[in-house]
This record gives C-alpha cells, structure tokens and sequence, in this order.
C-alpha cells in the first residue's frame, strides 16, 4: 500500500525586506521591543554617545593644551573660542551622527573621524592654525578609554544607580509593611522555624544595599600617556613639558582617576571591578524573582490583575508572574555579557590587541538587560498583595516547626538541673518526624513533659504564628 506524502506547509517566499524598509527595524529587543525601558542609557553607552564623548574628550584636551600653554606658540583661548569648542560636543545630533559616519567611510577609522570632525571647525573659531594640536600626542586608545569611562560613570551614576535604589527602597517599604507577618520558613523546600515576611525582604533588601554601596564607590581610571604609555611622542616633540602633571590634571578634570601605568590600553580593571559588582547585583535581583514567584504559586502573595490584560490566551482565569520571569531571563543576559566583558577586557596580547574594542561596544547592551530587568520586578512589585490569611493557615498546618522550641527549653531546663529533660531530641524527633502535629497533641505533649511551671506556660503560649523571635525588629537593621 503506497502511503500519501503529508502536504508540506510553509511560510510563503518572496516577502518584503523589512530590511530595505525606510522605517528602523531594530534588531535586538532593546532597541525595538523595550526601547522605552531603557532609553535613558541611550545618551550614554551608545555608538552615538561614544562618538559625542570621543569629540568632547578630543575638545577639552584641545583646550587643556591650550589654556596650560603646554606646546610653544599655544596660550589662554578666548572665552568665545571656548564656548565655540564646547558647542561642538553640545550641539552634537543626529547630523553630527551621520557626517562623522561619511567621514569614517572614508578614514576606515573611527577616531581619525572625529579628529577630522573636529578640525573641520576651527577656522570658524579663528584657530585653523592650531589644527595640527588636534589629538596631539594621542593614540586612538588615549581617547576611547576615556570616552568609556565618561560614558559607563554617566551611565551608572544618573541612569542605572538611581534605577536600582528606587528599587531597592520598594522593597525596603514592602519590609517594613510586612515586618509583623509572621510566615513559614522552608529550608530545603521543608517546613522550619517561623519567621516574618518583611524580615525576608529585608533580608534581600541588606544584600542590594550593599552591593549599591560598592557599586556607588567605583574608580573610574583613565589614562592618555600615548602609542605604548611611555609618553615617547610627547617628549620627542616639547621635552621641557612635565608631560606626566598634564596628563594627570587632564584625567582628573574629566571626573576620572588617572592610571600612571599603563600599555597602549588602560588595563580595563576598574571595568572588570564594576562588573562583576553590577552581575553580583543581578544574582542577588534574580534570587529574589525566583522566591517571590515561589511565594505566588503557594499563594502567599496574590497579583493584583491589570485591567484590561490577558494573563493566558487560553485560561483566563490565569494571573501570570511574567514580570519576575521576565526579569529572570534578562538578568540572566545582562550577567552573561558582564561575566564575558569581566573575562575579557583584563587581558591583552602584549601592548595591544583590539578584542576590548569589539567587546566594549556590549557595554550598553549588558546594562540595558539589566535596567530593563530592574523595571520588570520594580513593576512586578506593585502589583502584588499580601495573602496573610493564607500565611496563618499554613503555620497553623505546621505545628510540628514548634519541636526546635521544645527542645531547646528542655536543654536549658536540663542545664538547670530539672529532672527527666535527657534526650530532648530523639523524644522530638519521634513525636515529629514525618509527621503532622496538630495544636492538641503538641500542647498535650508539653504538658507530659514536667517542665518547670515558667517553661512550661512559655511553651503553652507558644503557636507557630508567634515563634518569631525578633524577627519583627530584625527589619529595623535597614534604617541604619
């Protein structure tokens, strides 16, 4: 019997070019998808925004040259020479994208644009015959890592910072709403003593602080010593000049801290430091997703419904925790790029390779994951209600977490010399393990225990909701 071949489906060929389409199509979804999310790192870590640093790092070693009158025939320029310079980095737009672009197709070298971008414009200033002071003494390197370092401070400083503190304080604020709501601790996926629910939250909200702390303390170095960071070409051409002050007077004028020792390239470390701080972040951020999704599908928190939103297209009835999954998977990206930029940036064959150029250019891309991700549990966050009936309802399923109290009174009454107190643990053990303790019969077992009169009420009082400890006041720690 001849079988009938299945009939073959498939897209049809001979679509349009979104491509050749004259609206932008972007390819990844940071600068499609969730633009909106992270356009602020826009005016710092993209190509746009490297090449504006770049000329704003070549005008103000232009004038720092100048004013410092460092080379013979350089002196003071006038005020209006200067504002003239520094308009050509304020006033840089999408024009001055695009002809830096027509001048690179010609150079094939980006910084050999911006250097003849910026020379383009000197006569209009009356300093045409200062052209050749132009990237002086400078390799491409000299310019770029300062121009990075400008633009990742910015970046992390009025961008991502502020975006990760707003953060950590919404969960701070959900600390202290929840400090007296006692809930069930799970060690290893099982029932364990009692604790709050803003003690928790707390607890995460501590780890980001501290994080932020370090993350708030970075240096951020730059160097522009020339071709190998010996200053040969400086001193070849104006020896009389202490070319090591210029250099660090220049760096810390930009904000940065200057590297004295380097190779052709700033040794990228500081990148590397602040990375793997921003990834540790991440880790701690993604932790917290997988527990609060956790808490969701055990119903200690309920999700407040977006009007108007579809949870599933197929069951209605359904509230998904897509903002904590979705920053999940960012997270996830962003640490892959930072873990790569870490590994990558601190090594460099000899003097010189060009894989920290490559890998730089993912700069805004790691960031941007990671943005967008704190903007998913910042949402995410808003949207969620404590449960706390269903929270006293699983305590008052779990009476048996009571068994460390019992023990560990038991031990102190041993230590105080109450008889019949030997081998608390294997009697606890017996009356709990792998098995459910309800009111009765843990308060029946208290009270067969002849315990002393004060232990023994304690012991009586005690329910699974109010074993706590101090952790109510344990919140307190975060003002501090």
């Amino acid at each position: 019997m001849s079988e009938t071949a299945p009939a073959t489906t498939r897209i049809p060929s001979g679509r349009l070019s979104l491509a050749a389409s004259s609206e932008h199509v972007a390819l990844g979804p940071l600068d499609g998808r969730y633009s909106g999310a992270v356009a602020p790192l826009v005016d710092y870590l993209s190509e746009a925004a490297l090449n504006r640093d770049r000329v704003g790092v070549e005008v103000e070693w232009f004038i720092h040259l100048s004013d410092n009158a460092v080379l013979p025939g350089t002196g003071p320029l006038t005020a209006e020479q200067q504002a003239g310079l520094r308009k050509i980095v304020t006033e840089f737009d999408t024009s001055s994208v695009k002809e830096l672009a027509d001048l690179e197709k010609v150079t094939v070298h980006d910084v050999k644009a911006v250097e003849y971008f910026i020379g383009k414009r000197l006569a209009a200033l009356g300093l045409e015959r200062l052209k050749p002071l132009v990237h002086f003494g400078c390799t491409s390197e000299d310019i770029n890592n300062l121009s990075y370092a400008v633009g990742v401070k910015g970046a992390v400083e009025d961008v991502w910072l502020p975006a990760a503190r707003t953060l950590v304080a919404k969960i701070a604020e959900m600390a202290e709403e929840n400090r007296a709501v006692p809930m069930l601790s799970r060690t290893h996926g099982q029932p364990a003593t009692p604790t709050t629910l803003g003690k928790e939250l707390a607890v995460t909200a501590h780890r980001l602080t501290r994080q932020l702390d370090r993350i708030a303390k970075t240096e951020y170095l730059g160097k522009i010593n020339g071709a190998t960071g010996t200053y040969a070409a400086h001193y070849a051409s104006v020896p009389e000049a202490n070319w090591q002050d210029v250099a660090r007077n220049f760096v810390e004028g930009l904000g940065l801290t200057w590297n004295p020792l380097t190779t052709q390239i700033e040794s990228h470390d500081w990148q590397a430091e602040l990375y793997a701080d921003v990834a540790r972040f991440n880790r701690i951020l993604h932790n917290l997703c997988t527990d609060v999704w956790s808490y969701i599908s055990i119903g200690y928190f309920a999700q407040i419904p977006v009007p108007g939103a579809t949870g599933s297209s197929t069951m209605p009835h359904k509230v998904n925790p897509i903002r904590f999954e979705n920053a999940e998977a960012n997270l996830e990206i962003s640490n892959a790029l930072l873990d790569t930029l870490g590994a990558t940036l601190v090594t460099s064959r000899w003097q010189r390779d060009l894989t920290d150029s490559s890998s730089q250019r993912n700069i805004g891309v790691a960031f941007g994951h990671s943005l967008l991700a704190i903007s998913n549990v910042l949402g995410g966050l808003g949207r969620l209600d404590t449960a706390e009936a269903v929270l006293a309802n699983d305590l008052d399923h779990n009476w048996e977490v009571l068994a460390e109290a019992v023990q560990m009174v038991m031990r102190a009454e041993a230590i105080a010399g109450v008889p019949g107190m030997e081998d608390p643990y294997e009697r606890l053990k017996d009356l709990t393990r792998g098995h459910r303790v309800d009111a009765a019969r843990m308060q029946e077992f208290v009270s067969g225990l002849g315990l002393s009169d004060g232990a023994q009420e304690r012991l009586l009082a005690l329910t699974p909701g109010k074993y706590i400890g101090i952790a109510e006041s344990l919140v307190d720690h975060l003002a501090k």
